[in-house]
């Protein structure tokens, strides 16, 4: 099982979208409001140098923004 974390904020339709995305294929994951908590927004930037979200990250990479089919090939998801 892969570790999954989500960046994301409040108002963020993108956000929402990769939400959708990972409930509709029952991915597990770990959401890091960086509203809610200043740690959670400096880890963004000075640890995956990602300044937006939605950022996520699976095991190591960094996926910036809503790239479904790179999240696909990543989770081992068949189209």
């Amino acid at each position: 099982m892969k570790t999954v974390i989500l960046y994301s904020q409040p108002d963020c339709p993108p956000c929402e979208i990769v939400k959708r995305f990972f409930q509709e294929y029952n991915i597990p994951f770990s959401e890091k409001n960086i509203k809610e908590n200043a740690l959670y927004r400096e880890e963004l930037i000075n640890k995956h140098n990602s300044f937006s979200t939605p950022t996520i990250l699976i095991d190591s990479t960094v996926v910036i923004g809503p790239e479904f089919e790179h999240l696909k090939q990543l989770l081992d998801i068949e189209s």
